[in-house]
């Protein structure tokens, strides 16, 4: 007997628009440097030496003088870097960590991943980054240190983070994997602390041809720690005097990383032309009280805009919008880290941390990419216009 299956026709969505312009052109990037790229390729190829040696000894020198770091460590990826610096400090099972709710899950991921309770602090509303002045409230015996993120390249509010910190003998680990060459009061972000932590994820302000990372620190006992960390806890080979692992950076990264750091300050400061650009075009048009802007910071922090990221009361609407009208955009975070199911056995629930929360759901970052024109830039204004003129006559 054959029992034959009715098929029903599949639905079809409405086919999805093509952005007129990519969120982050890294084709245009590599097409303004690609002959000192492959010149950096060819020269470690033809050395076929590809794990840490010369290229990433150089590199790190070369940033370490760049931040006025006094010692620098190349690592696998900025989440590698935050777990380093956490083992350097020898934190653990038993310890907590005080930290943002609102970031990447590498923040609090690396507390956990090594046994130490990541403890939420909420943020700033304007800042999105964490709010200082919650901090003390959240140290218990148990505390160990504290890890601000640089969120979007703008820094964390320094001085009372290390003023807490010293009064409490906590580590301060700062992730700065959003942030290089951002300043605060005239200090290069990630030198501040005990442990600066950096990602040369791609899409990063100094981005490689995959996943890297880097810690920093001024103190050589720290640095002799993490160096024998990322190669298994060794200072002579097959011979391990702690339980480290394998995170090191590869040479062809580091070479690549090189020829970026040259353009890095370029690239910042077109960012930040970009940024001041959006703030003129959206002065300049009414979108009510739909959208906040960024506003310029003070002259005390020194944004380097990895994202730009408005806010918007109708959020997911004005991203579909957008999108229809070929603007790309992308939501950086749309579930705070202590909502997370990874988190659930942390017991929190929502409205522990309403600033964050409610960010969560208004922010959308707009393209900042250095290579991004004039003309890309009025189409997102254009587009975000003409969401609100909408939304006004409604």
């Amino acid at each position: 007997m054959t029992t034959t299956v009715e098929k029903i026709p599949a639905v079809r969505s409405p086919q999805t628009p093509k952005p007129a312009f990519d969120f982050l052109d890294l084709k245009a990037q590599f097409a303004t440097i690609r002959e000192e790229v492959m010149a950096a390729v060819t020269r470690v190829m033809e050395s076929q030496h590809f794990i840490l040696g010369p290229e990433v000894k150089q590199f790190e020198e070369e940033i370490a003088a760049k931040l006025g770091a006094k010692h620098a460590i190349g690592c696998a990826s900025g989440t590698d870097a935050l777990i380093l610096a956490l083992m350097a400090a020898q934190i653990g099972p038993g310890d907590e960590v005080i930290t943002t709710p609102f970031s990447f899950i590498a923040t609090a991921g690396s507390i956990a991943h090594i046994g130490a309770k990541p403890v939420f602090v909420d943020i700033d509303p304007v800042t999105f980054n964490i709010n200082p002045g919650l901090i003390e409230a959240a140290i218990t015996p148990r505390t160990r240190a504290i890890m601000p993120v640089h969120l979007f390249g703008l820094p964390a509010d320094m001085e009372p983070i290390l003023n807490v910190a010293r009064a409490h003998d906590l580590v301060v680990i700062e992730d700065a994997a959003q942030a290089i060459a951002a300043r605060y009061d005239g200090h290069f972000v990630g030198t501040m602390g005990d442990f600066g932590c950096f990602s040369f994820f791609p899409s990063k302000n100094l981005g490689g041809a995959g996943d890297g990372g880097l810690v920093t620190t001024n103190d050589p006992s720290l640095a002799e720690r993490l160096r024998m960390l990322r190669v298994h806890g060794s200072k002579k080979k097959y011979f391990h005097d702690i339980l480290g692992t394998n995170s090191r950076l590869d040479a062809l990264q580091a070479a690549i990383l090189r020829v970026k750091l040259n353009h890095l300050d370029s690239w910042a400061h077109a960012r930040r032309s970009h940024a001041d650009r959006y703030r003129r075009l959206f002065d300049a048009r009414n979108f009510g009280s739909f959208i906040t802007c960024p506003a310029a910071p003070p002259a005390k922090f020194h944004h380097v805009y990895n994202q730009f990221t408005i806010r918007c009361l109708f959020r997911d609407a004005l991203r579909e919008s957008l999108r229809q009208a070929g603007v790309p955009s992308e939501i950086y975070y749309p579930l705070c880290l202590h909502l997370q199911p990874a988190f659930a056995y942390l017991g929190h629930s929502i409205g522990n941390l309403s600033v964050a929360e409610t960010a969560s759901k208004e922010v959308l970052s707009l393209p900042v990419f250095p290579e991004l024109s004039s003309t890309q830039q009025d189409l997102v204004a254009k587009a975000i216009a003409e969401f609100c003129a909408a939304k006004n006559a409604a």
